[in-house]
């Protein structure tokens, strides 16, 4: 199974490197568009081979879905978080409760009681 999760992001990888070569050629990426640059005064521009620009929207793009993930799955973290504090409460009362009926008995037969029992066969 390894071998085939290697062989498929060896094929990713050499896909993606045949794009990059295929496009190097260079694009001008602006912030604003002309009108609106002109009217603020201001325009941030900056020259950039086409598979670096392809490549970063794609990281992008995959950060984003990871963190709206992350987001959607934070109800069910918190609901196992409050059931693991929900066990580990009643495990100490659980045994609280062993010991509050075992005070005052010999150690060896307390343990042997709360041994579970077993049905002859």
């Amino acid at each position: 199974m390894r071998y085939i999760r290697y062989l498929f992001v060896g094929l990713i990888v050499a896909g993606l490197v045949v794009v990059s070569m295929a496009n190097r050629g260079p694009v001008t990426l602006t912030v604003l568009p002309a009108p609106l640059a002109d009217l603020a005064n201001w325009n941030f521009t900056i020259e950039l081979p086409l598979f670096i620009v392809a490549l970063g929207f794609v990281a992008v793009g995959v950060l984003l879905g990871y963190l709206l993930e992350w987001i959607r799955e934070s109800k069910h973290r918190s609901e196992v978080s409050k059931r693991q504090r929900q066990v580990k409460k009643l495990h100490r009362e659980v045994t609280e409760l062993k010991a509050e009926k075992n005070k005052g008995k010999d150690d060896v037969l307390a343990i042997l009681e709360e041994a579970p029992k077993r049905k002859a066969s």
